[in-house]
């Protein structure tokens, strides 16, 4: 077949490729959920056996050795990654909104939020951000070096200064998050600037929940566009 040859209903054969790559999309986000949700189940597995059978890094360690053994070429289980799973499931294991939310990502992403996100309301702002904007790890982190998270969440007049619609943002609340580049070595005293400033818990809530009420919106109207 000569790749040159150009069909003479390309336009009409246009609608065809959007329904070949919707698909793919949509399988790889149900290949995503199961990955997510078998590393979930491994993780339960290996924390109650933790808590109640003594498990430790050696039997971790044979643990790993086993499944790979057993299935050949497998990835996924060297014995940090099993920890990680553990560690993966007693984080989110008393939210179900949030475990619900990171199947919506891949596991390098899920690991970046768990790793960089020191509270609860963070890790859910970054698994919505993530989710709707499918970023890569890479941007992912830099969204985090960024601060966006805590900018985010402050609206004093200092930070007004620093006003730029972001993008990456938009999608989950309009005309609210502004985003600014900064360096990825971010000053101790910029840091410290933020902690001091940070609103409280409920504030904290109430923009988040503003933010799932959007997203959950337009994930509606994605729906029925479909």
């Amino acid at each position: 077949m000569n790749d040159e040859i150009i069909p003479k209903n390309q336009a009409e054969y246009s609608e065809i490729i959007s329904i070949v790559e919707r698909a793919r999309e949509n399988a790889f986000r149900a290949v995503n959920r199961e990955v997510i949700s078998m590393y979930w189940e491994i993780g339960a597995y290996v924390s109650d056996k933790v808590k109640h059978s003594g498990w430790g890094k050696a039997i971790v360690k044979d643990f790993s050795e086993f499944i790979q053994s057993h299935f050949a070429g497998i990835q996924g289980f060297s014995t940090s990654n099993i920890w990680r799973m553990r560690q993966f499931y007693e984080t989110y294991k008393d939210n179900e909104r949030l475990s619900t939310l990171t199947r919506e990502i891949n596991w390098s992403n899920n690991l970046k939020i768990m790793a960089r996100a020191k509270t609860e309301e963070a890790r859910e702002f970054y698994l919505l951000l993530t989710a709707k904007n499918r970023y890569s790890t890479s941007e992912l982190e830099r969204q985090i070096d960024s601060m966006i998270f805590e900018r985010t969440m402050i609206s004093d007049e200092r930070n007004k200064l620093f006003i730029a619609k972001s993008a990456g943002l938009a999608a989950l609340r309009d005309s609210y998050v502004l985003e600014f580049p900064l360096r990825r070595s971010i000053s101790p005293a910029l840091v410290a600037n933020y902690q001091l400033h940070l609103p409280n818990k409920k504030l904290l809530e109430d923009k988040l929940r503003e933010l799932t009420e959007i997203a959950e919106v337009q994930n509606e109207d994605a729906d029925a566009d479909v």
